[in-house]
């Protein structure tokens, strides 16, 4: 097969092919001609930046027969045989296969070995937070002081994952995301060298959808070529990304505008039965009021607008569209952007998101301001609060017929509340209720209820980690929490719920779920107690029924804690 993908063969050969990353590429550049490279380096930065192809082109420029160079000659033995693999003095190591300190050991022992053919031997190793903690030990002293003929060049996506013994032998750096006019400018220049027609506005969605990454790019230009005709069109590389363009995305910022809530539906139904991803929409969209607002504020900096072209119908919206609008649906978008990649009905939950902005700019002050049609209503509304003005200040609320209500009502808001949103009065008449034989059967299969639960969402399952059951009714079940935090949020109804349908798919009781922390329930438990022994009976009623407060007792905690005395006479 002698085909080629695009970013192997247009891979940069040179400091010079390198897009988006001068800050490295003359830092280096000045070091090579310097005589003082590094022993170590350590590159971090998103996929497809171009970590690995600098690695190499250090690695050509330090070989170099006409060393030394800022640029490789790419035309020497050393230069050519790096190029194509054929010098083993320059080993690029993919970490995530080798990751045990095996591999690190045979690569410490080979080091101290001079080069064969080249000056220098260059270790790349890719990927290389995948090795294991024991690989990194074994690395640290070959890292500190390698032999004079040995450079490590490590690459990573994720830096904060590697030691920071190993990231302080290193000199770091930092690579970045190529803006999306580097990406359009070398991709004009492949197609042109190929011979390939491609329209400007397919670049601009290529780069798009790339999100800075060059190697990403060139993958899906390969993909538009491969699936166009004879010219790569727009609609081709929609196809390929799953991306909206531009005019859609113009017509849904229209229809928020207008407040116009079926054509919004109208134009997310079009675009999901053309295969469109939903998360991909909404971050189209949040790209488009990004750019919108910048355009809006700093229209001189145009050439910093990521995917965009400012055509007719983006400058008039633009103008059209208050900075407050446009902050509050980013935010919305953001948000239904988060929240959908939890869904399993991500349509209902896109045409929810977008009924909502078009409810809410109907219905926001910035929207309302100088409408003819709301004033007399807030007219209305400024005279209704005067009217109520003047009946405080009259003493109308303390000679109304229901004053005593009125009084007592603070005095319920204030009752204490626990710390599972349940008042402890409330608590309290739940534990008046609660059987021991409940308890007993919700321990029993608590086990298996925090299984399913884990089988089903295994963060409410993690929350639960240091809960017990304490107490339970016929209707309702009591945990106690060791750290508030898993208390709030395993009382959140999203996480709540899978609680409850477990605790019924397990015993077969449709229970409700309240929560405290367990110092809480500790004292609540020892106040109801108390409670229940200033209520007892005469010893009169004891001799002829059972003990009320006894049986409470045993009833609550169980008759192994309870310890019963008589009293001398």
């Amino acid at each position: 097969m002698s085909y080629q993908a695009l970013y192997r063969v247009w891979r940069p050969q040179s400091f010079e092919d390198m897009v988006g990353q001068e800050h490295i590429t003359k830092t280096i550049q000045n070091a090579l001609m310097q005589d003082k490279l590094s022993h170590a380096y350590l590159f971090s930065g998103p996929r497809g930046t171009g970590k690995t192809s600098a690695a190499k082109i250090i690695a050509k420029a330090v070989n170099c027969e006409r060393a030394p160079v800022s640029e490789p000659c790419n035309e020497c033995d050393a230069c050519r045989g790096i190029t194509n693999g054929s010098i083993s003095d320059v080993l690029e190591i993919d970490a995530a296969s080798n990751t045990g300190v095996d591999d690190i050991r045979d690569i410490r022992d080979k080091v101290k070995f001079a080069p064969s053919s080249v000056t220098y031997k260059v270790y790349i190793i890719d990927e290389v937070h995948m090795l294991s903690t024991g690989a990194f030990n074994a690395l640290l002293k070959t890292l500190e002081e390698p032999p004079s003929h040995v450079i490590f060049i490590l690459a990573t996506t994720e830096p904060h994952k590697i030691p920071a013994t190993i990231v302080s032998r290193c000199q770091r750096f930092d690579f970045k995301r190529i803006s999306s006019q580097s990406i359009i400018g070398r991709m004009r220049q492949i197609v042109d060298a190929n011979g390939t027609e491609v329209d400007e506005e397919a670049l601009q969605l290529l780069a798009r959808a790339a999100e800075g990454g060059m190697r990403d790019a060139l993958s899906l230009l390969d993909q538009a070529i491969s699936y166009s005709d004879e010219k790569v069109r727009v609609e081709d590389v929609l196809s390929v990304t799953g991306s909206a363009s531009q005019k859609h995305l113009s017509e849904m910022a229209e229809a928020f505008l207008e407040k116009d809530v079926s054509k919004a539906l109208t134009l997310s139904t079009e675009l999901l039965h053309q295969g469109k991803d939903p998360v991909r929409f909404l971050g189209d969209l949040i790209y488009y009021y990004r750019d919108m607002l910048l355009y809006k504020t700093a229209p001189q900096l145009e050439e910093l607008l990521e995917r965009v072209s400012t055509d007719e119908d983006f400058a008039r919206l633009a103008d059209a569209t208050a900075a407050e609008d446009i902050y509050a649906i980013i935010g919305q978008l953001n948000a239904a952007q988060q929240e959908m990649k939890w869904t399993n009905h991500p349509k209902i939950f896109l045409e929810t998101t977008f009924i909502k902005i078009c409810y809410q700019k109907q219905e926001g002050i910035s929207s309302q301001a100088g409408n003819p049609s709301v004033e007399p209503l807030m007219q209305r509304i400024e005279q209704l609060e005067q009217e109520l003005k003047k009946m405080k200040e009259s003493g109308w609320s303390s000679n109304g017929p229901s004053s005593q209500t009125e009084a007592e009502a603070p005095r319920e808001k204030r009752v204490i509340r626990g710390q599972g949103g349940a008042s402890q009065t409330q608590v309290k008449e739940m534990l008046k209720k609660a059987k021991k034989p409940n308890l007993v059967q919700l321990k029993g299969m608590w086990g298996e209820i925090l299984d399913k639960i884990r089988s089903e969402k295994v963060s409410a399952y993690a929350l639960l980690s240091g809960a017990e059951p304490v107490a339970c009714s016929d209707q309702i079940f009591l945990l106690s929490f060791q750290h508030e935090i898993h208390r709030q949020m395993a009382s959140q109804e999203n996480n709540r719920s899978y609680v409850e349908s477990a605790v019924y798919s397990t015993i077969g009781k449709n229970l409700s779920m309240l929560s405290m922390l367990d110092p809480e329930w500790q004292k609540l438990k020892a106040d109801f107690i108390k409670e229940q022994q200033q209520g007892q009976p005469s010893s009169e009623e004891k001799e002829k029924t059972e003990d009320p407060l006894i049986a409470e007792a045993i009833k609550l905690v169980g008759d192994d804690l309870i310890e019963i005395k008589e009293e001398e006479d």
